[in-house]
């Protein structure tokens, strides 16, 4: 699944476009490189968003096409 898509999906970013600007703008790594957003992710990849002074950390768990908003936390876990 690309890496926009699976943002939204999760609800890490709420809309894809936000998504895929941050990865324009190369605030999305993966794996600790800076990645497009039509970069794979795969379970066990790790992503780490910065926004501001702020940078968040995740680990992907799961990897679904379709999920109801009270699961979307379950696709991923925090780091840090």
């Amino acid at each position: 699944m690309r890496i926009d898509k699976y943002l939204k999906i999760s609800r890490i970013i709420k809309r894809r476009t936000v998504a895929n600007e941050a990865c324009d703008a190369g605030r999305v790594k993966l794996n600790d490189k800076a990645v497009k957003a039509s970069a794979e992710v795969r379970e066990g990849d790790r992503i780490e968003i910065q926004f501001g002074n702020k940078n968040s950390k995740y680990e992907v768990l799961q990897i679904k096409e379709v999920v109801r908003k009270e699961d979307a936390g379950l696709m991923y876990r925090t780091l840090e």
